[in-house]
């Protein structure tokens, strides 16, 4: 699979409820903005990187790559990221990763990318162990067909928000991250100001 047919995009368009109100993607993780750790893990493992952000857009054009908000009003969720970074792709897949997870895999691309093509999947959704040794579905990590546009838009306007929901319409494969030598924490994603500094700890 050649990375330049996929476009990354960085999900920061929440509200950073859980953190008091603030703009996530902003906040520092050892010494960097996290939206800087989350363009340099992306950026090698595909071919452009698009952020899906609603404020303080100028900060996040700093990065030198594009910026959009969503197309939705009112912080309609992930979904609403997805579905601006479908029309904005120009390749035929587009992976999306959230902003607070800075220690994602750095073969994330290469692994959905495989596993979409082998299954003939529509989408690849990663999914992870947590402390319970439990495969937790990860959605914001998923990897998408560019024609899948026309169904998201059909589903958000029919007022549908929840990424499982519109998933299961179409062909899914899950892709397990729980070889030997993946890293524990590579899908732990800091909610909070707490959580964030609990995750700089080595």
């Amino acid at each position: 699979m050649n990375p330049q047919d996929i476009t990354g995009l960085i999900l920061a368009g929440g509200r950073g409820s859980r953190m008091g109100g603030v703009d996530k993607g902003l906040q520092n993780f050892n010494g960097l903005p996290l939206v800087a750790h989350t363009l340099m893990r992306l950026a090698p493992q595909v071919g452009e990187v698009l952020i899906n952000a609603n404020r303080n857009l100028a900060a996040y054009e700093s990065y030198g790559v594009p910026v959009w908000p969503d197309a939705l009003p009112d912080y309609a969720g992930p979904l609403a990221g997805f579905l601006t970074g479908l029309e904005h792709c120009e390749t035929p897949l587009l992976v999306t990763v959230p902003c607070d997870t800075p220690l994602f895999p750095t073969d994330l691309v290469s692994r959905l990318a495989e596993a979409l093509h082998a299954d003939g999947a529509d989408i690849a959704l990663a999914s992870a162990p947590e402390a319970d040794g439990q495969l937790r579905p990860q959605p914001v990590f998923a990897l998408l067909r560019r024609e899948l546009l026309e169904s998201l838009v059909r589903f958000t306007q029919g007022g549908g928000r929840k990424i499982d929901a519109w998933t299961a319409q179409h062909k899914t494969v899950p892709v397990p991250f729980d070889r030997a030598g993946d890293p524990p924490r590579a899908f732990f994603n800091a909610n909070t100001l707490a959580e964030l500094r609990q995750l700089e700890q080595p």
